[in-house]
């Protein structure tokens, strides 16, 4: 039961998501509602399963979790601090690997891919991280929300 059934995005300006970021985000929360592991310590006696709000709010994220009955159970913040640079890097090299797309050899591109794969997996454990002892997330849901982390202000909550 511990596990999530919606996933909801408070996002920012919506008109700065290009449409490989908002197809990323609809991929990200169909796969995670199809297969997600997410435990909230049993010594909260919260039983799944779960609806999530993600916002990003004076940059922190914040994670609002539900239960099914849309009744507010727990809410946690994380610093957007640890984020910076793992995002600043997926976001260049997914920007690398849908230029060179375009113009470069299959083989090229799987190497600019397998670096963007490290890149998000390196993402998905700092998540792990600075969720341990709030939540915790299988590989997977990890990697998805971290994804998800990445659209939700796509371009202004890192670059300053």
């Amino acid at each position: 039961m511990s596990y999530l059934i919606e996933i909801k995005l408070e996002e920012g300006d919506p008109s700065k998501a290009t449409p490989e970021i908002i197809q990323e985000r609809e991929v990200a929360i169909f796969d995670l509602l199809e297969k997600n592991a997410f435990v909230i310590p049993k010594e909260t006696n919260f039983v799944g399963p779960y609806r999530l709000n993600l916002r990003i709010f004076e940059r922190r994220l914040v994670f609002e979790v539900f239960n099914s009955d849309r009744e507010r159970i727990v809410e946690f913040q994380l610093s957007l601090v640890p984020f910076q640079q793992v995002v600043k890097d997926y976001f260049k090299i997914c920007k690398s690997y849908l230029e060179a797309v375009k113009r470069l050899s299959p083989s090229k591109i799987e190497t600019i891919d397998m670096a963007r794969r490290g890149i998000h997996g390196e993402g998905a454990r700092v998540l792990q991280e600075r969720l341990e002892g709030k939540v915790e997330l299988d590989d997977d849901t990890a990697r998805r929300l971290f994804t998800l982390i990445c659209v939700l202000h796509y371009g202004d909550w890192f670059e300053s």
